[in-house]
């Protein structure tokens, strides 16, 4: 069974036995690989050959800003627009995308929320069950253990209407299990949420991998969420950019970022870059610069322009929105108001 247990200062986490160990021969078939999907809308490419893999029990985020093709993506895996062209396999069979032996296998978290507020958490689940064919009384069990499952066993008689959006994010979670799928799609799953919401979810969704070996495919443009993956897919302008584990994407920037903030971001970047020998992208209001010992370029910097040309200036380690842009030359971020403070903060 699988259990939550609190941490030190509350947090939640995984109690769940290891995984077995695979044995020694051929390697098992992904449990997801796309090939060369394609979808266009309005003359535009929003997906322009998008192929990738995803393996048994392995949680793979898709990283792109608003736009990337993300949910539409998801979209097409799960039936709500057909391909203009592609394959997709589970377990090495090729499967219609968006098909009926896709989708019984898939457990669906949309962007949007889905949940009935004038439901009962437990009435919720049940709902979810029934809809999937599973009896009243299979439904009723379901619905009691993955309310355990995600700390709810105490508020399955309360309205959902009446949780907080990080509760009702997990009973989103909760119903998309209820028929026992291999693979769950989440899309955008922590959007909005505050850090201990992001937290309880990320740990119902690890304990859930290693208790049912669990496959994961989500999208998303936070880089804490991305963080929390085992692998990254870098999704930009309808295609596959770069694979790799957070780590190894990081590394892609070398030393230190310096961010200066600015009204002109775009002629900035062009004269840093010809004044110190560094590499410097613009961004809508700030300029990104990849340096070694970043802070002896900082009093630099400072004494090069005039009071007032920087509105602000910060100093710290590569994240992988800045490996995101060193891959695209693109902001991760969809929306400035999602966007961290060039000091640090959140806006």
């Amino acid at each position: 069974m699988l259990t939550l247990s609190p941490e030190p200062g509350g947090t939640a986490r995984a109690r769940a036995s290891a995984r077995p160990i695979p044995a020694l021969g051929t390697p098992p078939a992904p449990r997801l690989a796309v090939s060369e999907l394609a979808f266009r809308y309005d003359g535009r490419d929003v997906l322009a050959g998008v192929s990738f893999e995803v393996a048994p029990g392995e949680i793979v985020g898709l990283l792109g800003p608003n736009g990337a093709g993300k949910s539409t993506l998801f979209a097409i895996l799960t039936g709500l627009l057909p391909p203009a062209g592609g394959e997709v396999r589970l377990d090495g069979a090729r499967v219609l995308a968006g098909g009926r032996a896709l989708r019984a296998r898939l457990g669906v978290v949309f962007q949007e929320p889905s949940l009935d507020g004038k439901l009962t958490v437990a009435e919720n689940l049940r709902l979810g069950g029934r809809l999937f064919g599973l009896s009243r009384s299979a439904a009723h069990a379901r619905a009691l253990e993955l309310a355990r499952a995600a700390g709810l066993e105490d508020r399955a008689g309360e309205r959902v209407a009446r949780l907080s959006g990080g509760l009702r994010r997990r009973v989103e979670i909760a119903r998309a299990l209820v028929h026992r799928p291999s693979i769950l799609l989440m899309d955008e799953p922590t959007s909005g949420l505050d850090a201990a919401a992001f937290r309880q979810t990320w740990a119902l969704v690890q304990a859930l991998r290693e208790e049912e070996g669990l496959t994961v495919l989500l999208s998303s443009h936070r880089p804490d969420e991305a963080e929390a993956c085992d692998r990254l897919l870098v999704l930009a302008g309808g295609r596959v950019r770069r694979s790799g584990t957070p780590d190894e994407l990081r590394a892609l920037v070398r030393g230190d970022v310096l961010t200066l903030a600015a009204d002109d971001p775009e002629p900035l970047a062009a004269e840093v870059a010809a004044r110190f020998g560094v590499r410097a992208r613009a961004t809508r209001d700030a300029v990104h610069v990849e340096c070694d010992r970043g802070h002896e370029l900082v009093p630099r910097v400072v004494e090069a322009f005039p009071p007032g040309r920087l509105r602000s200036i910060g100093l710290r380690r590569p994240t992988l929105a800045d490996a995101f842009l060193a891959i695209t030359g693109e902001d991760l971020w969809g929306d400035p108001a999602d966007a961290p403070d060039p000091n640090g903060g959140e806006r």
